[in-house]
């Protein structure tokens, strides 16, 4: 939703991002977006996350990441936002009402494809996320993330999440459940 500036500027390096230009947006994603939504997730959850599977359960974990959002988008299930740079699509993030915590979001996913990594679009997309969910009524937001992945936990940190200091494992399929750790925005700066 913001246009290139200084506090976004355009990339001239050769890091993640550096090759992109065009206006930073962000808008709701639509039925027609499921396969645009499922490669920034596949590749970004293969770049992040992939490492720490074996090669079987990783694969697996691309793929399927990479179909799922047909249906979510097509059933409306959650809020589902995608983020752009130019007319590319890099950034996708999908928030339900939490389970856990009476009136709170949860930002069940939050994800950035790669080429993405370091233009923008993440803390464009997160503004916009954010401005939706309190539009929809929530003045409270939680997410989780796993311990391990430094680059997540800066992000939120630099977003204005707070970590609660919860704790939980999440087993992805592998049997092997690897700790996470919650994060929360809440109140005026919140949600």
């Amino acid at each position: 939703m913001t246009e290139p500036s200084d506090a976004h500027p355009k990339p001239t390096d050769d890091r993640p991002g550096s090759g992109l230009s065009g206006p930073i947006s962000a808008r709701l994603a639509t039925a027609a977006d499921g396969a645009a939504v499922g490669e920034i997730h596949a590749a970004s959850w293969g770049a992040a996350y992939a490492p720490m599977f074996p090669e079987d359960v990783a694969r697996e974990g691309v793929e399927s990441r990479k179909t799922r959002w047909h249906k979510r988008l097509a059933s409306g299930e959650g809020l589902v936002m995608i983020g752009f740079v130019g007319d590319r699509p890099l950034a996708m993030s999908w928030s339900v009402p939490s389970e856990t915590r009476p009136e709170f979001a949860e930002i069940y996913s939050f994800y950035t494809h790669p080429d993405g990594w370091g233009s923008g679009v993440s803390a464009a997309l997160m503004t916009s996320t954010l401005q939706q969910l309190r539009a929809d009524g929530f003045n409270h937001v939680h997410l989780w993330t796993l311990r391990d992945t430094p680059q997540s936990r800066r992000f939120y940190t630099k977003v204005g999440f707070t970590e609660t200091g919860a704790t939980q494992t999440r087993d992805f399929g592998d049997g092997n459940p690897l700790p996470q750790v919650e994060y929360e925005l809440a109140g005026e700066s919140g949600a």
